[in-house]
């Protein structure tokens, strides 16, 4: 569906609506193309996830050694 832009000012809603149900929304301007509406899509990864790393091993939870404590004090 092609939409000039003043009445895409007045009908957003709607256009979003018909987005939402699958349609393709253009909007015009002077009978030319210019932008067209389209759904956000999930990436998939969230900020701060670290899926894409693997598994984590069971000793990345496990208590700091008196050694690994003395090197973070060092620092």
């Amino acid at each position: 569906m092609h939409v000039p832009v003043n009445e895409a000012k007045t009908t957003l809603s709607k256009l979003i609506e018909a987005v939402e149900r699958g349609d393709r929304v253009v909007v015009t301007r002077h009978n030319t193309p210019v932008v067209e509406l389209v759904p956000v899509r999930p990436s998939g990864v969230r900020l701060g996830s670290l899926a894409h790393l693997g598994a984590v091993p069971d000793a990345f939870l496990a208590p700091m050694t008196e050694d690994e404590l003395r090197e973070w004090d060092a620092i």
